[in-house]
């Protein structure tokens, strides 16, 4: 790794620059749009204050804020003009850029979606999340799995949203598709901050994978998000991590190639392949079994704790939401259950 949070770029380094931006009121469309707008003025205060940058990260909930509001009138598509705008900010500060929005799900409830784009303006990545923060947010568990893309400098880059990094196959799957970086969007308040410090560090650690992650940050006189981008090597130790100072940017630069080289070369510790070969010592090519039960039963459709039937909060309706009528894939009724 070179210095100074990437100013002295090596010619095998990808920089990240994560934005820990101000958390915003959003209320109706005119604000979305001038969200939008700053947004885009941001990418381009990255280009502008560090020239290497190849990829500036935006927050979970940093177009919608944190309100929850699923109003069909403030949601957005992937194909609609707030992420025309992303376009062509990337495009116009040749940048790569990742980005969040509500998405506006005509079968059900909204998805919450991030979107990774290029530096030519084109969309790399599209993530729906797959693990919505229950019983406190209403989004539609995201349906289209973990998309690993070529990132920039020959990177392969995965996203993950918020809540998804607390479930360890969350990462161990991006690793599993190649991913190097794996980029980790959120809006998380003060409560998490050590689960979010331990977990990033772990899904880094015990994937031979970088983790870049960053939180909203500041008060929208409601809420209050924490901030605290930090940025992970491939063996767990923290690179950089930001504190609570809103449209702060912190950088870092990964080196992809050491990630490559360090799955091929370590030998204790290179938990990613061994998972898949256990004992190799003993046994040729080690154990290529699946001897966990709870995987065999969520392949089945059959996974359930000893302690299901006591769990109290099983639905949304400890934080306002109705007890929804239909399940997974199912269509949404007229009424919108």
């Amino acid at each position: 790794m070179s210095g100074l949070g990437g100013l002295n770029k090596s010619p095998n380094g990808v920089v990240l620059g994560m934005v820990q931006l101000q958390l915003p009121v959003i209320e109706t469309k005119a604000d979305v749009t001038a969200q939008a707008d700053r947004i885009c003025a941001m990418v381009a205060k990255a280009r502008n204050s560090m020239p290497g940058m190849d990829l500036v990260v935006f927050p979970e909930y940093s177009l919608h804020g944190l309100s929850m509001d699923t109003d069909p009138a403030i949601l957005c598509s992937v194909d609609g003009p707030e992420v025309g705008k992303f376009h062509a900010a990337c495009r116009d500060n040749a940048i790569w850029g990742c980005f969040s929005i509500m998405e506006l799900n005509e079968g059900g409830n909204p998805y919450n979606s991030g979107l990774i784009i290029d530096d030519t303006g084109e969309i790399r990545l599209y993530y729906r999340k797959l693990h919505p923060w229950v019983p406190v947010e209403p989004w539609e568990p995201g349906d289209i799995g973990i998309p690993v893309c070529d990132g920039p400098n020959g990177s392969k880059l995965a996203l993950i949203i918020c809540h998804d990094g607390m479930f360890p196959e969350m990462a161990r799957e991006c690793a599993y598709k190649g991913a190097e970086i794996m980029i980790r969007t959120a809006g998380y308040t003060a409560p998490i901050r050590e689960s979010w410090r331990v977990t990033n560090q772990s899904n880094a650690f015990c994937n031979l994978m970088a983790t870049a992650s960053v939180c909203m940050c500041g008060t929208d006189g409601t809420f209050n998000s924490m901030g605290e981008g930090m940025i992970c090597n491939f063996d767990g130790t923290v690179m950089v991590e930001g504190g609570s100072i809103p449209d702060e940017i912190i950088t870092a630069e990964i080196r992809p190639d050491l990630i490559r080289e360090a799955r091929l070369h370590w030998s204790v510790e290179n938990n990613v392949y061994q998972f898949g070969h256990r004992g190799y010592v003993a046994v040729n090519g080690g154990a290529q079994d699946c001897p966990y039960t709870y995987m065999q039963d969520l392949v089945a459709g059959e996974y359930r704790l000893p302690w299901e039937d006591e769990v109290i909060h099983t639905d949304g309706t400890s934080c306002g939401f109705p007890v929804p009528n239909r399940r997974y894939r199912e269509p949404a009724t007229e009424d919108g259950a």
